[in-house]
């Protein structure tokens, strides 16, 4: 596997995780994770596939997040847009969590790049709030970024890693996460106000997403979340192509933590919608 860092971009410098040839495929990973979550996946793919896996702002080696301004999933669909452009016309998206939103806002944009699109709870809550007055499924996931956002202004941000995985992953999840992982998780987690403000304030319509051409695997964890379940049930009622999978025992995390179950569908649907 081959790591990039800067293809010579004057507003910014995007790194990339990079494997296999064939097929282009473009993976973008959850919050507070990385390029570093598709591993598995690029390993699997290389055989068949170019496999491209970039990290976002404030995440492992991308970008800083922006300190002076609000940023928007449409400026993180700009920092895709090399590695889209290496990936070669048409390629795959695969996306998962925020990437998931991030890659349907690039999937409205350009939609005759993208031959096939890969969604595993894809957070894009402003179709929630667009569809139905609060308080409504999304309320879950604010008052948990409210909660970690206290956390972050009393200087604790141990506490605020707790509030957002405990919520993402289980009670619990975050005392059983390995040190070695909480330091990275503790650094992205500042962004998690921002994240959050990307997610809910994205204005591309339901209409837009259901005149999507390519067809689409929609994945979701049934234990997942009332927020990220209702973003996925709107979806699978608007997307025209749209084929879904829930996973009986995963939650919002299952890419991450199931990733020899998850990964296997997403070959398989990749091998059956792919252009050569």
């Amino acid at each position: 596997m081959i790591e990039h860092r800067g293809l010579d971009l004057p507003m910014f410098e995007p790194y990339f995780r990079e494997a296999g040839a064939g097929p282009g495929v473009v993976c973008v990973h959850s919050n507070a994770s990385s390029s570093s979550q598709w591993r598995a996946l690029m390993e699997r793919l290389a055989s068949g596939f170019h496999v491209l896996a970039p990290d976002m702002h404030g995440a492992g080696k991308g970008p800083d997040w922006p300190t002076d301004r609000p940023l928007s999933l449409r400026e993180e669909v700009k920092l895709l847009a090399p590695i889209c452009s290496r990936a070669g016309t048409p390629f795959s998206l695969v996306g998962h969590s925020y990437g998931g939103a991030v890659a349907l806002v690039a999937a409205a944009q350009e939609p005759q790049s993208i031959c096939a699109l890969v969604l595993y709870e894809p957070t894009l809550f402003a179709l929630v709030d667009a569809a139905f007055p609060r308080p409504n499924d999304a309320d879950d996931i604010r008052q948990t970024v409210e909660r970690a956002g206290a956390a972050l202004a009393a200087g604790n941000r141990s506490a605020a890693a707790e509030h957002f995985i405990d919520f993402w992953m289980g009670a619990g999840a975050w005392p059983a996460t390995p040190q070695s992982r909480r330091t990275a998780i503790e650094a992205a987690v500042v962004n998690v106000q921002g994240w959050c403000q990307a997610l809910f304030s994205e204005p591309t319509p339901l209409k837009a997403l259901g005149a999507l051409p390519m067809p689409v695997l929609l994945m979701v964890g049934k234990n997942s979340p009332a927020s990220a379940r209702a973003v996925t049930r709107l979806l699978a009622e608007a997307l025209p192509r749209v084929e879904t999978l829930e996973f009986e025992d995963l939650g919002h995390m299952g890419p991450v933590t199931h990733p020899e179950v998850v990964n296997p569908a997403i070959e398989e649907f990749l091998c059956r919608h792919t252009v050569t």
